[in-house]
């Protein structure tokens, strides 16, 4: 990093008012992304670039108040577009997103932490991969706060390899299991439902896991099951880049790589609740959409040729159990 690192009860409510602001969560999660950001430098290798680290704060009498660090890689040797970010957060009133599945917190003021993640390498053979884990409290008056953690990890290949599918599930399912025995399942199943692009009836990728309102079980668990997922993303997702990224590929791949970033970009601008809970919330622009890949392309009504690896690819998609 050139010197310059980056740094309850079951219902969520009352037991940690304060948490947010906890030293605990704070160095979880910039130790988390200085992690990240140092195992995605190794890969790029003393040929490649390293990681511009851009500081931020909100102005006072923004919307929004907080600060963050937003580490971006462009025109990497591996890497075409990446963006590994922490920020800390706090408003007046939770935005729309946020209370859509939850309207009794509408008009609370909330605080938000956490480290989120998107890489899209140049080599089409390499999938691109998104992870992010947080923390949010709400608060009004003298009501009870309420607290939850969110996160996951998800993997868009471009090509089909399901080896890679299978080790990435396996690496979902293993940091998953000490939670429970229908941990990985449940929040398998969410992560299916959630990544689909309803708008086209197609999934984003191939999965992986997703959680969000999670209190169960206590702020302790719920605090180690995020620290679990963050954690495990290293392994689940870098070895499939070290696997891959000397594969030759064409024009013909490229192009198709394009093509099925545009249901990347559509998804996270249509139905992403991240992205709106950052943009409706008026949060930092540059560092929301830090997640949209460098090239993309739009056709209309393509489709594979049958038998063709981009065939394949769909064929592939639609959820399944991987391990």
């Amino acid at each position: 990093m050139n010197g310059n690192s980056p740094a309850g009860d079951d219902a969520g409510h009352g037991s940690k008012p304060a948490m947010i602001g906890a030293e605990g969560l704070r160095d979880y999660f910039t130790a988390l992304q200085t992690r990240l950001v140092t195992a995605v430098e190794a890969i790029e290798g003393s040929g490649g670039k390293r990681l511009r680290v851009d500081r931020w704060e909100k102005e006072a009498g923004a919307p929004l108040r907080g600060n963050g660090c937003t580490c971006i890689i462009e025109g990497g040797r591996i890497f075409e577009r990446g963006g590994i970010a922490f920020s800390e957060v706090s408003g007046a009133a939770l935005p729309a997103s946020a209370t859509a599945k939850r309207p009794e917190l509408a008009g609370r003021a909330f605080a938000a932490m956490g480290v989120s993640l998107v890489l899209h390498p140049e080599n089409p053979f390499c999938p691109t991969a998104h992870m992010n884990v947080r923390a949010l409290l709400a608060t009004r008056g003298d009501a009870a706060p309420v607290w939850w953690f969110g996160g996951g990890m998800d993997l868009t290949p471009y090509y089909p390899f399901a080896e890679d599918v299978r080790h990435f599930h396996a690496t979902c399912r293993a940091a998953l299991q000490p939670f429970g025995d229908d941990c990985h399942a449940r929040y398998k199943k969410w992560c299916d439902e959630y990544f689909f692009l309803k708008h086209r009836n197609e999934p984003r990728g191939v999965g992986g896991v997703f959680f969000d309102d999670l209190s169960e079980g206590g702020f302790e668990r719920c605090f180690a099951l995020t620290r679990a997922v963050g954690d495990a993303f290293r392994f689940a997702y870098l070895p499939l880049i070290e696997k891959r990224q000397a594969t030759p590929y064409g024009e013909r791949e490229r192009d198709f790589q394009a093509y099925r970033r545009g249901r990347y970009v559509e998804f996270n601008l249509v139905w992403d609740r991240g992205t709106l809970f950052g943009l409706q919330s008026g949060g930092r622009t540059e560092s929301i959409l830090m997640s949209l890949p460098p090239i993309v392309k739009w056709r209309y009504d393509w489709q594979p040729e049958p038998g063709s690896a981009e065939a394949v690819l769909y064929d592939m998609l639609p959820p399944r159990d991987w391990v």
